[in-house]
C-alpha cells in the first residue's frame, strides 16, 4: 500500500521498485509505502522497474522463432541500456539443427546465446549463472517455454508464496500479471506477460541505427551528419553490408522497424 501523498503526486509503485516503507501491523505483515528510490531503468509497458538484464527467449521450433521481435527487443534493451541475453529452448524439436545458424549470427554480432531444452532441464545450469546477480526480465512470444524453464530453475512449479506481484488492469476483464521471483539475495527473475507487445514510442527513428550495436561504429563512416542509412549511397552501415561486417537480414529488420517509428511519428503529427 503507497501513502496518500504518491498518489496525489500521481507516482505508482511497480515491480521492481527499492521503496522506504513502514510497518504499520507486524502481526499481519502489513506495511505502507513512504517513498519510491530514483529508477535506473524504468519500463511503461509492461511496467517494471530497475531491471538489469532482459532474457529473450526463443523457441527454435513450435512456435517458429520470431526474429522481427528479438532484434526490436534487442534494440529496446540498447535504447534502455540494460544487458540482452538470448536463450533459444525447445531446441530438440529443430531435427535440421536450423537455430545453429542463428546462434552463430547474434554471437557474431557480439550478443550471449544459450540453448535450452526446458522440459528436460538441459541447460539451465548455465542459465541460472548467466541469472546471477541480476534482476532479469522473461520476454517471448506465447508458447516458447518462459514458465517452463522458470519452473525448471526452481525445480518446482512456482506459487503465489514467496512471489511479489502487481495486477494492472487493461481494459475490461484484461490483467496482466508481474511477478518478480528471489532466487537468492542479489538474484531475481520477473515473469513478464505482454512483454512481447511492448511499444518502441519511446525510441526516435533517427537515433535506431544506435541501438543495432554492429551499426554504431559504423555510423563515423557514413557521409553526411544525420544519414538515415536507407536512401543514401555513401553510408557506412551500407558500405559494412557490403564487406560482409554487417549482415543484409538484420539491415532489413532495421528498415522494418525504422519505418514503423517513423509512420507512428507521422501520426502523432495528425
Amino acid at each position: 500500500m503507497a501513502r496518500g501523498k504518491l498518489k496525489k503526486e500521481e507516482v505508482s509503485p511497480v515491480v521492481g521498485d527499492f521503496v522506504e516503507f513502514a510497518i504499520i501491523d507486524e502481526k499481519k505483515q502489513k506495511a505502507v509505502i513512504d517513498k519510491i528510490l530514483e529508477r535506473k531503468v524504468y519500463i511503461k509497458r509492461p511496467k517494471l522497474a530497475n531491471i538489469t538484464q532482459i532474457v529473450f527467449v526463443v523457441s527454435s521450433k513450435n512456435p517458429k522463432p520470431d526474429l522481427l521481435l528479438l532484434d526490436k527487443q534487442l534494440a529496446f534493451a540498447e535504447f534502455l541500456g540494460i544487458k540482452s541475453l538470448i536463450v533459444f529452448n525447445k531446441i530438440d524439436l529443430d531435427e535440421k539443427e536450423q537455430f545453429r545458424k542463428i546462434r552463430k549470427r547474434y554471437e557474431e554480432i557480439g550478443y550471449s546465446v544459450l540453448e535450452t531444452e526446458a522440459k528436460s532441464k538441459i541447460g539451465l545450469e548455465p542459465l541460472k549463472q548467466a541469472l546471477k546477480n541480476h534482476i532479469s526480465a522473461f520476454s517471448g512470444n506465447s508458447g516458447v517455454g518462459k514458465s517452463t524453464l522458470i519452473n525448471g530453475i526452481f525445480n518446482q512449479n512456482m506459487t503465489l508464496e514467496g512471489e511479489i506481484s502487481q495486477r494492472n488492469q487493461r481494459g475490461k476483464n484484461t490483467t496482466t500479471i508481474i511477478k518478480l521471483y528471489a532466487i537468492d539475495e542479489n538474484t531475481y527473475i520477473a515473469d513478464t506477460p505482454g512483454f512481447s507487445t511492448f511499444s518502441l514510442d519511446e525510441m526516435e527513428s533517427k537515433d535506431l541505427a544506435n541501438y543495432f550495436i554492429e551499426f554504431k561504429d559504423k555510423i563515423a563512416e557514413c557521409e553526411f551528419v544525420g544519414c538515415t542509412h536507407m536512401k543514401e549511397e555513401n553510408c557506412g552501415i551500407k558500405k559494412a553490408i557490403k564487406k560482409g561486417e554487417i549482415t543484409q537480414i538484420r539491415y532489413d529488420t532495421f528498415c522494418k522497424i525504422k519505418n514503423e517509428l517513423k509512420q507512428k511519428e507521422e501520426r502523432k503529427k495528425w
